[in-house]
C-alpha cells in the first residue's frame, strides 16, 4: 500500500470531462429533442455511447503508463460517464428523459466526489477530531437522543422511507454510544 500513488490530476481532468459531458448532452437533448440515432427501428441512446467510452478510456488506462495517454484515457472515461449519467432519468423512469433524477444524481455524485476528496486530504485531523468526539459525553448524549427519537419515530409510523431512515439513525445512534462504552472502560 506504501506503492500506491494518488493521481488526482487525472481523477480531475476526468469530472472536469465528466461535467462537460454531461452538459453538453443536456444542451443538446434541450435544443434538439427530436435528433435522434434511428438504426433498424431501434432508438440508439447516448448511453450506449458512453458505454463504450467507459471501456476505451478504462482499457487505455489499464493498459498504458504514458502521460499523454493517461490524460487522453481520464478524457475519454471521464465524456462516457457524462453520457451515462446523461440518461440517469430516462434509464430510472423507463423512458422520462427530462426526468429530474438526472440532474439529482449529478448532484449526488459530485457531492459524493467532493466529500472523498475533503476526507482524503483531512483524513488524519478528520480522524483525531472523530476520535476526541466519540470520547466525550456528548457522543453519548448525541447517541442516546438519536436512539430515542428514531425509535419514537419508527413506533409512530407505517411509512418505509421513514423507517427506513430512522433505523439506520438508530444503528448510528447505537455505535456511538457502544464507542463511548467502550473508550471509557478503557481508560478506566
Amino acid at each position: 500500500m506504501n506503492n500506491f500513488e494518488a493521481r488526482v490530476h487525472l481523477a480531475t481532468v476526468a469530472l472536469a470531462s465528466l461535467l462537460t459531458s454531461f452538459i453538453s448532452a443536456r444542451i443538446f437533448t434541450t435544443l434538439f429533442p427530436n435528433r435522434v440515432l434511428v438504426s433498424g427501428g431501434l432508438h440508439i441512446h447516448h448511453f450506449w455511447f458512453g458505454l463504450a467510452l467507459l471501456a476505451i478510456g478504462g482499457w487505455l488506462g489499464i493498459n498504458y503508463k504514458q502521460k499523454e495517454i493517461d490524460i487522453a484515457a481520464a478524457i475519454i472515461y471521464g465524456v462516457g460517464g457524462g453520457l451515462i449519467v446523461d440518461e440517469v432519468g430516462l434509464l430510472l423512469t423507463f423512458g422520462n428523459y427530462q426526468s429530474g433524477l438526472t440532474w439529482d444524481a449529478v448532484v449526488v455524485l459530485i457531492s459524493f466526489i467532493a466529500i472523498l476528496i475533503l476526507f482524503y486530504k483531512y483524513r488524519k485531523k478528520i480522524e483525531e477530531e472523530l476520535s476526541e468526539f466519540t470520547s466525550s459525553k456528548i457522543s453519548l448524549t448525541l447517541g442516546i437522543f438519536l436512539a430515542a427519537i428514531s425509535i419514537g419515530f419508527i413506533g409512530e409510523t407505517n411509512n418505509a422511507i421513514v423507517i427506513a431512515v430512522s433505523a439506520g439513525l438508530t444503528t448510528i445512534a447505537i455505535v456511538l454510544i457502544l464507542i463511548f462504552m467502550i473508550r471509557r472502560n478503557r481508560k478506566q
